[in-house]
């Protein structure tokens, strides 16, 4: 594995997850109460043992680079480091921001091939899942491969959302489909016993598809590059294009996995997390932790409070109020008399002093935090914000789709998503 560069994509503007990528790179999104989005490759990564690790990003990257200078720190003995490379940082002829995800490891080809590596890793951000790269990176090898493919294997019903492939007896990929329909849909169906599933679980998944994480050879990447300088993506054109040229295979992982991209996804993901007996993907893993900052935060303190179905981070003050089925980040405090459901809540950067609060307060204020007797359900809200007191934040009216920005809040996929740093007044109904 020291023979092995990781890459990581941090997308672009983050638009599917807009507002909570309005003030930070889609990686830093906030993620299961105290972890970010960029956490999970990296510790994928770290358990791997794979410790040289690029993060590629081009908005709002200074959140991202704060999280990341703080949570990883390799003994300087080690060559080990995270990194963040920013599209306006690029030097050279092209001074334009990352086109798409081959393009902006094209504008950084040059400082990667200082590494003495024979392999690049190329991972997305914005992906939940627990993965051991050795293995993916073990099969490449044993094949030959030029790149290989990471690759889901999945039923009819969801296979028309996916880009799909189509592999030879030997797992190697000859033919590529973005979301195909009807009959051919039915044209790429596989044999999937080849990658390693069994006679029954092939019949139910008879589809693979790409979960955008790949390995390329050295060599092979800096001559893709070269050779197709005009194409800026990799799942869309480098790979399909190479397909014919070079040797490339298949890995199957069958196991978690959920792009998380948009704020339905996002947010199914995360409650996703409460469920019982054991969620589909557990954060409670000690041989493959995900890592993050450490913050030394005080317990979380509860005062006769009802509470269900829920996680809590550190540093929370919960009085006397009912929550069932939620995700509470850092330092969220809830008032009295509340009540929230099935809600993801962010908490809070910093703790607002007592005086300050009580002051506030008298002069008609709204302190951080979510005011007495307010309801929440189904809902996002994103850190610092300051909810009022008997406000209702549920959606009353059922909409799908809402820009109401200038009143502190989105609706997107019918889950409404409060801004960080947004001031809801009290008595408000949304």
């Amino acid at each position: 594995m020291k023979n092995v560069l990781g890459i990581i994509l941090g997308g672009g503007a983050g638009t599917r997850l807009y507002p909570l990528t309005k003030l930070r790179a889609k990686p830093a999104v906030p993620l299961a109460g105290k972890y970010r989005l960029i956490d999970i490759p990296v510790s994928n990564c770290i358990n791997s043992e794979i410790l040289k690790i690029y993060v590629l990003t081009q908005f709002n990257s200074a959140s991202l680079n704060r999280h990341l200078s703080r949570a990883y720190n390799f003994p300087t003995f080690s060559d080990g480091f995270v990194e963040v490379l920013a599209a306006q940082q690029t030097a050279g002829d092209d001074p334009s921001w990352f086109q798409g995800t081959a393009d902006a490891v094209r504008k950084y080809i040059w400082l990667f091939q200082e590494w003495e590596v024979d392999y690049y890793l190329i991972l997305s951000g914005d992906h939940l899942y627990r993965m051991d790269y050795r293995d993916f990176i073990n099969r490449h090898i044993e094949t030959g491969a030029d790149v290989t493919l990471s690759v889901l294997p999945i039923d009819e019903d969801r296979a028309s959302d996916f880009g799909l492939m189509k592999i030879d007896d030997s797992g190697r990929i000859i033919d590529f489909s973005e979301k195909p329909k009807g009959e051919a849909l039915k044209q790429m169906a596989v044999d999937t016993t080849t990658l390693g599933l069994d006679a029954e679980q092939a019949k139910e998944k008879p589809y693979i598809a790409s979960m955008g994480i790949y390995v390329f050879n050295k060599n092979v990447l800096q001559k893709l590059l070269e050779e197709f300088p005009d194409q800026t993506d990799f799942g869309k054109e480098i790979i399909p294009n190479c397909s014919k040229d070079y040797s490339v295979q298949a890995y199957l992982f069958d196991d978690y996995w959920e792009d998380i991209g948009t704020i339905r996804a996002f947010y199914d993901a995360n409650l996703a997390l409460t469920q019982q007996p054991e969620p589909d993907f557990s954060f409670y893993d000690e041989k493959s932790p995900i890592y993050t900052r450490s913050r030394y935060l005080p317990p979380t303190k509860f005062l006769n409070s009802q509470v269900t179905e829920s996680m809590i981070a550190e540093g929370c003050i919960i009085k006397e109020c009912r929550i069932h089925h939620c995700v509470l980040g850092l330092r969220s405090r809830i008032e009295a008399g509340c009540v929230i459901e099935d809600s993801l809540l962010m908490g809070a950067d910093y703790y607002e002093p007592f005086s300050e609060r009580e002051s506030g307060m008298q002069k008609g204020g709204i302190p951080l935090g979510i005011g007495a007797n307010t309801t929440i359900r189904g809902a996002i809200v994103d850190k610092n914000a300051r909810i009022g007191r008997n406000v209702q934040i549920i959606n009353k009216d059922g909409v799908e789709e809402s820009n109401r920005e200038d009143e502190g809040f989105y609706i997107r996929g019918g889950v409404v998503v409060v801004l960080k740093n947004a001031t809801i007044a009290d008595g408000t109904v949304i």
